[in-house]
């Protein structure tokens, strides 16, 4: 059990080097390596979850150095809670493609584990320098899955996606750079009490690393003006790689709250607060942004990605108000909206092959096969993603506008909040409408045969945000304390520069 926190990283790296060695095998063994491996992952982070929730600070020291001089891995209450999302969301996506996707690469499985290992890595890591290895590692195998399936499109789509993330990931290298030649460290406990007392001579030097990493992270997120890369990207990959990159975004909010609270933070003297002032105004555009291009999708993969744009934007507005209520409000946010859109992207591919030659098209009118079961899925799905009641997401949506009504800005918040909901509502609507309401004219074209672990993984996504819902009390409590552990700081540094390694006793 000393082990247990560096495990979730370890498992997908093994599984993905007997994947890559299992190239040539029988898909149903690759298929039972991966799966297997992914429920692992989420079994070992629900352990990992249960701990935390007791109040508990695992540390790990790889290699049993000391935090400052090796590599230390931390699991609080968020990093756990970001790896129960990520295990169930990889577990979904990799039932939906054991329907047929996962034919289409011999290395679909072997990059998939890889992508869960720097998810992974990213979440656990206590360092800048192994959270910029961890980002390198889930971007190398995302390159790979999202060109998964060829296509000229997916090609086209794959080349900006590329080219925008290494300039980020150079980005990224910079600032790590400028921040350990003014410091000399990167674990973020030293980082943090170094960046309270730095001199007035450096203080430009370290703020100027730490907006580049915001800069980074917003890039990462999607956030405004940096999200044009997403749609286009999102909408054009497999069915069961863009719904783990609903997490995948998600990185990016991560990075935000993790660095900007740990380091940046009230006690960061003349860095304090360094990413507040430019957070609310840029959510509020990036959501009202993503709102517009919602109504404007031409397909329901594309709308489903401007979605994934939406819930960035209230992310950063929930982040930039500032406060312990709004974070906690919008971390439960973080979780349904991610079920969300994963449950939709999904969905969308059951429908695009039950529509035939329509497609997900919005425009094209097309007869739609099995017409009441997606109908009733989408209906769940479009009324949790567009925050309606029942759902957990109307909950999420009024616990922050309870926690925004006490900002300057109020009215203005709210307003656009509510607007850019409205505007979901209506292409949420409208796609419906075009998909299981309208009749074609013409004789309906003959569509694809329907797949069970398709259906079966959705439905658990489906289920999961149903969950959320009903016990909607213990989860948001969770969140709270979480969005408390992250207001007060001090306990997590303190237990990273406690933790020394374990002394070995000499051979005889």
């Amino acid at each position: 059990m000393s082990h247990l926190p560096v495990l979730p990283i370890l498992l997908p790296l093994l599984a993905a080097a007997a994947l890559v060695l299992a190239a040539r095998a029988p898909i149903g063994l690759r298929r039972a390596i991966g799966i297997g491996a992914t429920a692992a992952h989420l079994g070992l982070s629900l352990l990992l979850a249960a701990a935390a929730a007791r109040g508990e600070v695992s540390v790990y020291l790889l290699g049993n150095w000391p935090a400052w001089a090796g590599i230390a891995l931390m699991v609080d209450r968020l990093a756990a809670l970001m790896l129960v999302l990520t295990g169930a969301l990889a577990l979904c996506a990799q039932l939906h493609a054991a329907g047929g996707a996962d034919r289409r690469g011999a290395h679909f499985h072997a990059l998939f584990q890889f992508q869960l290992m720097g998810l992974s890595g990213a979440f656990l890591t206590a360092d800048l320098f192994n959270l910029f290895v961890f980002f390198e590692v889930l971007l190398i195998s995302s390159y790979g899955l999202l060109l998964h399936g060829d296509g000229a499109l997916r090609l086209k789509r794959s080349v900006h996606y590329v080219a925008f993330n290494l300039v980020a990931s150079a980005l990224f290298l910079l600032a790590v750079a400028v921040l350990y030649g003014t410091l000399g460290t990167l674990n973020m406990a030293d980082l943090a009490a170094k960046i309270a007392q730095v001199p007035p001579a450096d203080a430009a030097l370290v703020r100027s690393g730490g907006l580049l990493l915001l800069v980074v992270f917003a890039a990462k997120a999607a956030l405004l003006p940096l999200f044009l890369w997403l749609p286009g990207a999102y909408a054009a990959a497999t069915a069961p790689v863009a719904a783990l990159f609903a997490v995948m975004t998600k990185v990016g909010v991560y990075a935000v709250i993790r660095v900007h609270t740990l380091l940046f933070g009230h006690d960061a003297g003349p860095a304090a607060d360094l990413a507040w002032p430019w957070l609310l105004p840029a959510g509020l555009a990036t959501l009202a942004l993503g709102a517009l291009g919602a109504l404007s999708a031409t397909t329901l993969r594309r709308l489903v990605a401007w979605l994934v744009v939406v819930s960035a934007g209230t992310l950063f507005i929930a982040i930039g108000v500032a406060g312990e209520a709004a974070l906690g409000a919008a971390l439960y946010y973080l979780v349904h909206s991610t079920l969300a859109a994963a449950a939709l992207f999904l969905l969308a591919d059951r429908v695009r092959r039950a529509r035939g030659e329509a497609g997900d098209s919005l425009r094209t009118v097309g007869a739609t096969a099995r017409r009441a079961r997606l109908g009733l899925a989408f209906l769940l799905a479009a009324t949790a993603v567009a925050a309606l009641p029942p759902w957990s997401g109307f909950l999420a949506k009024a616990l922050l506008l309870d926690a925004i009504a006490g900002h300057a800005d109020a009215g203005w918040i709210w307003a656009v909040v509510l607007g850019s909901g409205l505007l979901v509502i209506v292409a949420l609507a409208r796609a419906g409408s075009h998909l299981f309401w309208r009749e074609p004219a013409t004789a309906p074209s003959p569509a694809q045969p329907a797949r069970a672990t398709e259906g079966f993984a959705t439905s658990l996504l489906l289920a999961a945000i149903v969950a959320l819902s009903v016990f909607a009390g213990p989860a948001s409590d969770y969140t709270r304390a979480t969005a408390a552990q992250l207001h007060a700081p001090a306990t997590l540094l303190m237990q990273v520069q406690a933790t020394v390694p374990i002394e070995r006793e000499a051979p005889p």
